[in-house]
């Protein structure tokens, strides 16, 4: 039964001619949207090579499980929930790129139908299937839906406890279920991501801002305790591996270009619209409040409250930890991502109500075809063949598998980092290399304490035996942004080596040496 206390918190829609959405029908809508998202995710999703991250995914996933557990013991706890996941997963559906992706394209279907449920929560169905709309079309999450990473799944739990929130908000009594299910998702959205426990915070504002949560505010201290004890497992693992994954962290320089424009939009044709109409939406806000405040009424619970604290505390915090402590990317802000759909649905929603007349709907319908407008060429950009951080190692198997010749040995660059190493290309398609000999390999990932192979340098490998007999070697070395390493050539040239072919790819070139 919906609470009498809770009217100031549809008081604003209602009057303005709004009318709320029956349960029935907004689920279903929710559903249909969630199944518009995961198509938008997944379309094309097959056609970008893999990269560093998403090869940590597939390695961990498809070694033996007690090997999987021994390499968490050393490296990646963090991940650990989700490698399970996906282990269980590409048992059932195989490790193509576009299977290990599709489970991401289906969390941003949850988390877009969260999002509806949300909207419509607070407003008609047209506002609840715009902010729907706008979650599957926003860059940042359909790059994560087409990711085989866990950064996908943290948006759609925290949509979901957005949406658990307001229910307990809409209800009468203690709401223990409620309660019980926020406890839930929290730890396992800590589970799946350990910077999602800076949700709790901005749950903290959400609570303190709204009169209907506030009253609650002790269930709301005790539930998300027990969801931070639920999770502190893996805050110790990180700990102890702060060492150990510090290399895959990407150290970005916090500008305002990496904020404004990175953390959520991708280009600034699409960050220019978004900002107008979250600023919109921003000042009506602040203007409703300051009169609420004036007339002396209790805050309702507002979907601008709950959208603001999800989408600025989280992320501010996390930048300002960069003073302290390094690698920030903007992947991190995923799980944020959703409320800046819903703050641009608000922005369009202000701008409807503007004027006398038909300029309002003339505003908002602009504002959506140029949203619409600026997020397909953004998408056709996230599905280029090397829009993973310059990848191209599908470029690298296919020439291999066409080139090379039985009695082959192949040498990868391993001067680079190891989630830049073109030796993945092997690692997550060894179908294509069946011909060559990885001559530097000393121990495969599968029996490391790694998720990478363990190498050995030429000269090591040479003074073993490993290039004897070998004519042919192929060496592939990272190119990026058009530069191109030079590991390793010295080393064949004094075993007598010379080159006698050159294949320039998008993100490496090949090399054939010969004696």
């Amino acid at each position: 039964m919906t609470s009498p206390l809770l009217h100031p918190a549809t008081a604003e829609p209602a009057a303005s001619g709004e009318r709320l959405v029956p349960p029935r029908r907004l689920a279903l809508w929710a559903a249909l949207v969630g199944l518009f998202a995961v198509a938008t995710s997944a379309a094309g999703s097959w056609i970008p090579s893999l990269w560093g991250d998403e090869a940590a995914t597939l390695m961990s996933a498809t070694r033996p499980l007690p090997s999987l557990w021994h390499m968490l013991g050393y490296v990646d706890a963090v991940h650990g929930l989700y490698y399970l996941g996906m282990h269980a997963w590409i048992d059932v559906f195989g490790p193509s790129a576009f299977s290990i992706r599709f489970p991401s394209a289906l969390a941003i279907g949850v988390c877009t139908a969260a999002v509806v449920w949300l909207c419509g929560r607070f407003g008609s169905l047209r506002f609840a299937v715009l902010g729907g709309v706008f979650a599957a079309l926003l860059p940042r999450l359909i790059f994560s839906g087409e990711e085989a990473r866990s950064y996908a799944m943290t948006a759609a739990l925290a949509a979901v406890l957005c949406v658990i929130l307001v229910e307990i908000g809409r209800r009468e009594g203690r709401a223990l279920g409620g309660w019980i299910a926020y406890t839930a998702v929290l730890a396992l959205g800590i589970w799946l991501f350990l910077y999602v426990a800076l949700l709790v915070p901005a749950v903290a504002v959400m609570v303190l801002c709204s009169g209907p949560l506030r009253r609650r505010w002790r269930a709301a201290a005790v539930s998300t305790a027990v969801a931070l004890v639920l999770a502190s497992p893996l805050a110790w693992f990180g700990f102890l591996q702060r060492r150990q994954i510090a290399f895959l962290a990407v150290r970005e320089v916090i500008t305002p270009e990496v904020v404004l424009r990175d953390m959520w939009f991708q280009e600034w044709w699409f960050a220019g619209p978004a900002w107008a109409l979250i600023l919109v939406a921003v000042v009506f806000f602040v203007r409703d409040v300051r009169r609420a405040r004036r007339s002396g009424a209790e805050p309702g619970l507002r979907l601008e409250t709950i959208a603001l604290a999800w989408m600025l505390v989280p992320m501010g915090l996390l930048l300002a930890a960069t003073v302290f402590v390094s690698g920030y990317t903007a992947r991190y802000g995923t799980f944020s991502a959703p409320a800046v759909a819903i703050m641009m649905a608000l922005g369009v929603r202000r701008l409807a109500r503007l004027g006398r007349g038909r300029l309002g709907a003339v505003l908002a319908v602009t504002a959506v075809v140029v949203v619409v407008a600026a997020a397909v060429p953004v998408a056709i950009l996230q599905r280029g063949p090397y829009a993973k951080n310059q990848s191209d190692w599908n470029d690298i198997s296919a020439f291999v598998q066409a080139h090379a010749e039985p009695g082959d040995g192949i040498v990868f660059d391993d001067g680079a980092r190891p989630s830049q190493r073109t030796r993945l290309a092997k690692a997550t398609d060894p179908t294509a290399f069946r011909n060559v000999t990885d001559l530097l390999l000393k121990t495969p990932y599968q029996k490391s304490y790694t998720w990478y192979d363990q190498t050995y340098g030429i000269p090591r490998a040479a003074g073993m035996g490993r290039f004897d007999g070998v004519d042919r070697v192929w060496v592939v070395e990272l190119r990026f942004d058009g530069v191109a390493d030079s590991w390793g050539l010295s080393d064949l040239q004094a075993l007598g080596y010379h080159q006698t072919e050159r294949h320039v790819g998008f993100g490496s070139v090949i090399l054939l040496y010969e004696r």
